[in-house]
């Protein structure tokens, strides 16, 4: 009895441990944390390329479809067309500047594909990007991306005021389709 007490402690306490291991392509074992600190890492340094102007690293760290998906309802981008929109704006040496301030990540079971939501400080103020990333040859990319302003419930009523028009003639087109 004294040495089976002792040895289903022990078993206990190695079976409560936290940390969840994962298998890469490569055969390494990684944690979840180590997971999530590489998808922070991925999407801060591609916000940071936008606001360093940095074209190729942006771009680099989307899928070759990735689609982004900005603020304005006419703003659905497949990456080509995202490119080109956004390469002037690159070449005037600023794009866009966005920094979270929070950050959610949930990692799939096949630990290959992840999806985020982050509250942004941006020249916009408070917004919220989300998004899909997926891991390929061991990087992980931005495979789809949504930007949304943050909009206080109290001032609902002043934005459908402002937005209203626009969105109007909007709807009578993507119903025309």
């Amino acid at each position: 009895m004294r040495i089976i007490i002792p040895f289903l402690a022990g078993l206990i306490l190695v079976s409560c441990k936290t940390e969840v291991k994962v298998n890469t392509d490569k055969d390494q074992t990684i944690s979840i944390k180590e997971i999530e600190t590489n998808i922070n890492t991925t999407l801060d340094n591609w916000h940071k390329a936008a606001a360093e102007a940095n074209f190729d690293n942006y771009f680099n760290l989307m899928t070759e479809d990735g689609v982004f998906i900005g603020t304005d309802a006419t703003e659905n981008w497949q990456n080509d067309a995202f490119k080109s929109f956004s390469k002037p704006y690159f070449d005037k040496g600023k794009a866009w500047s966005f920094t979270a301030v929070d950050r959610n990540i949930y990692v799939y079971d096949n630990h290959k594909i992840a999806w985020f939501d982050e509250l942004l400080d941006t020249q916009m103020k408070l917004c919220r990007g989300s998004g899909i990333l997926k891991l390929e040859n061991n990087q992980w990319k931005v495979a789809h991306y949504v930007l949304s302003i943050a909009i206080p419930n109290e001032n609902i009523t002043e934005v459908v005021k402002l937005k209203s028009s626009f969105d109007s003639l909007y709807i009578k087109k993507l119903k025309l389709k």
